[in-house]
């Protein structure tokens, strides 16, 4: 009895085993194609891409292919452009009101950009780049791109049974919503507590001691946009990036490589301010605004490098817009500051910068 309790068990064994195999080492997620583009809080991802308004600057984009075991066969991967998804994503954004139409989200017109239809992710490879060109001085360099608006390059991965890949369905997977965002030495958020604006609260059309006890404000962030490789904007006063008439109040800021002569800070180095709108009536208050540079490293982390900026502004301008037939007067008055975090263990430039 015993012999045949002890075959029986041998043979159970026997069969338990044969029926095992290495489950690891078979796919346990379906493989997919996938862009690497970490959305921000508004759904877009953002793209710094150094200003060259004379030449192209590439930036590689990643595609990655999904799944727990290398991929065996080479695959052509399609990619296009996406305006639906961008008319949709304005659409959940801004409404459908045209009237929002001057702040919603712009497609980037084809003379500012070039890519590949397709890329191959090689058998035994994960993943691969898609190579895109951006040329931010437009056709021939003669029209650059104009920041004012908020340009982004829809992508996606197209999918069709006669492909040998699936794209991934996930949102935020399957398309890329480029948020061009050209960079220079100066360009990014600038801290604006020490810059005061104040208000013609009085109506009596001059900005004074009068106004600043009752129509004094500040902004905790002014951001500044790439004009040229110098030259950045800003908005006047309280005036935003959502503000429809925007454009009407573009503070253009030239950073110069010269200092002023007989001054006792030899860190203060020349700006040029102008405004292109006569009728916002701009008219600059100090005669000599100037701006510094230094630079730092972590205590730390001694390949962290800080670079600190400030500004120093003092003008007027008149907002015409936000009330229809009131003309209100504004004064803006004192610093502004820019801290640029580097990590100089990374290569590229536009990764280096901890934005």
């Amino acid at each position: 009895m015993k012999k045949i309790y002890y075959l029986l068990l041998a043979a159970t064994a026997t069969i338990g085993l044969a029926s095992c195999n290495n489950e690891w080492e078979d796919e346990q997620f379906e493989q997919m194609v996938s862009f690497k583009a970490i959305p921000d809080d508004s759904g877009v991802t953002p793209l710094y891409v150094r200003y060259n308004a004379e030449g192209s600057k590439l930036y590689e984009l990643p595609v990655l292919l999904s799944g727990s075991t290398m991929s065996t066969a080479n695959r052509t991967v399609h990619i296009a452009v996406d305006p639906d998804t961008l008319k949709q994503l304005n659409i959940e954004r801004y409404g459908t009101d045209d009237r929002n139409n001057g702040i919603k989200y712009q497609q980037l017109d084809a003379q500012y950009y070039s890519f590949p239809e397709t890329v191959d992710i090689p058998a035994g490879e994960y993943s691969t780049v898609l190579p895109i060109t951006f040329t931010l001085g437009g056709n021939n360099n003669q029209n650059p791109l104009d920041m004012s608006d908020k340009w982004i390059l829809p992508l996606t991965i197209q999918d069709d049974p006669s492909y040998n890949y699936v794209a991934n369905p996930r949102k935020y997977y399957r398309k890329a919503l480029m948020h061009i965002t050209p960079f220079n030495d100066y360009s990014g958020i600038y801290g604006g507590t020490q810059l005061f604006i104040i208000s013609d609260i009085n109506g009596d059309g001059v900005v004074d001691d009068k106004d600043e006890s009752t129509g004094k404000f500040t902004e905790n962030e002014h951001k500044a946009y790439v004009v040229d490789d110098n030259t950045v904007f800003f908005y006047a006063g309280r005036i935003d990036g959502e503000d429809l008439n925007r454009k009407n109040y573009k503070v253009n800021v030239r950073f110069l490589d010269e200092g002023f002569e007989g001054t006792e800070d030899a860190k203060r180095k020349k700006l040029e301010i102008w405004c292109d709108n006569p009728d916002a009536n701009f008219k600059l208050l100090d005669e000599n605004p100037y701006y510094t540079v230094e630079e730092d490293t972590d205590g730390k982390r001694p390949f962290i490098k800080y670079i600190y900026i400030t500004v120093h502004l003092s003008y007027q301008f008149e907002d015409y817009t936000t009330v229809p037939g009131l003309r209100q007067k504004f004064k803006v008055d004192g610093l502004m500051a820019l801290q640029r975090e580097l990590n100089t263990l990374i290569p590229d430039e536009d990764q280096q910068i901890q934005w």
